[in-house]
């Protein structure tokens, strides 16, 4: 099938064509907003972080912030500090202009405080989304496509319906030539041997398995059970009662396909190696799509049993359910009901095809309900505490 989309200087395909403006850190997250505001099309997002961090913990920041940048779906970037920031604006803002796409800076304290940064930050941000409306869709290929799996607010029917129906759509994309990513480190422990198993090389695999002892490593190093947190207590209302058990139901969203390999958190996947990869996140979902998100992804598909209204700032995400009556109680939040699979018996592979098409109308402008409703969540995965 034909895509249609934003073809970038850097060879990668945007779904959508967003004007963002970006917060290095949380002292500029409200003037960002109130800058986006005024401008038809702009986004922003709430980075709570960006400054008094160390190490590795603001090297994620510092990859998240501009894997957000340099997603295909974003055309153009205005990034905007306080001044005295950890991350700084202008090193942020050389970082993303490798892509080709529109990218300025300016800080806050340059300005003179923030209604002198707002009113500049809207004068900048008008002419980049002039220059965004006079762009004009080019044709693209299924394997310009990097899927996002994610599940959340699970039950049950989500590992026996909506989570197989996403791997079948996942497999279809892979065999195309597409990138798909799986998440949610904590929701493979008790599966990750199965998985382990379908990656292609010992280094990949090994990077894996590293990725899960160091989650219940860390757990144990702080004194504390994950099972104190996983499943959660929606997730054992609904009728999941083990860490296990709930991994091998979010497992299905793999599909068959083999593991390219591994991803650490935001960390990009290569475009010349697209396929099937896993990324270390956590099992909060907000955290976890804004990872895949910075690592490329351009649409999102995501189960929920339970039913969740999550979305993202920058790609759409489809929400499928299998359980029928939470997509009769969250009608406005879901998408594709999977739960006929239970309740009338359809097979995973029909409702699996209508969950591929569904991403390929997407792919092509159909607006998803979190994007009608305006959800744009947005939380960054942090390692280690505020210094």
């Amino acid at each position: 099938m034909k895509l249609m989309g934003y073809r970038r200087e850097n060879g990668t395909f945007g779904l959508r064509n967003y004007l963002l403006i970006l917060p290095t850190s949380v002292c500029a997250t409200n003037t960002a907003e109130k800058i986006a505001a005024q401008i038809p099309g702009a986004v922003s997002i709430p980075n709570q972080h960006g400054c008094c961090q160390i190490g590795s913990d603001l090297e994620q920041v510092e990859r998240t912030l501009e894997g957000f940048g340099k997603n295909a779906n974003v055309g153009a970037v205005l990034v905007i500090g306080l001044g005295c920031d950890g991350i700084q604006a202008n090193e942020l803002a050389d970082r993303l202009r490798p892509t080709g796409k529109p990218v300025e800076d300016m800080t806050i304290q340059a300005c003179g405080g923030t209604l002198k940064a707002i009113a500049k930050g809207a004068e900048i941000a008008a002419k980049m989304a002039a220059h965004l409306s006079d762009e004009v869709k080019s044709e693209g290929q299924l394997s310009d496509l990097i899927l996002g799996m994610e599940c959340g607010g699970s039950d049950p029917t989500s590992g026996l319906a909506a989570n197989p129906v996403i791997g079948y759509a996942s497999d279809k994309l892979v065999a195309a030539g597409a990138g798909s990513i799986i998440s949610e480190t904590t929701e493979v422990i008790g599966a990750e041997k199965i998985l382990a198993k379908r990656f292609k090389t010992d280094a990949q695999r090994d990077k894996f398995l590293g990725m899960v002892k160091h989650c219940e490593d860390r757990a144990i190093q702080m004194g504390e059970d994950l099972r104190t947190g996983q499943p959660t207590p929606g997730n054992k209302a609904g009728g999941l009662s083990t860490i296990e058990e709930k991994s091998l139901g979010c497992m299905y969203k793999a599909g068959t396909a083999e593991f390219s390999g591994s991803l650490d958190y935001a960390e990009p996947m290569p475009q010349d190696n697209k396929g099937l990869y896993f990324m270390d996140t956590p099992g909060q979902d907000i955290e976890s799509i804004t990872g895949m998100a910075a690592a490329g992804a351009n649409i999102m598909i995501f189960s929920t049993g339970r039913g969740t209204p999550t979305g993202s700032p920058i790609a759409p995400v489809i929400k499928i359910t299998g359980n029928a009556e939470t997509f009769v109680n969250m009608h406005d939040n879901i998408d594709l009901n999977a739960g006929t699979i239970i309740t009338k018996g359809d097979k995973i592979a029909d409702i699996g095809e209508k969950a591929y098409q569904m991403i390929l109308d997407v792919a092509n402008g159909q607006k998803t309900k979190a994007e009608i409703v305006g959800h744009r969540d947005f939380g960054i995965y942090k390692i280690t505490g505020t210094f």
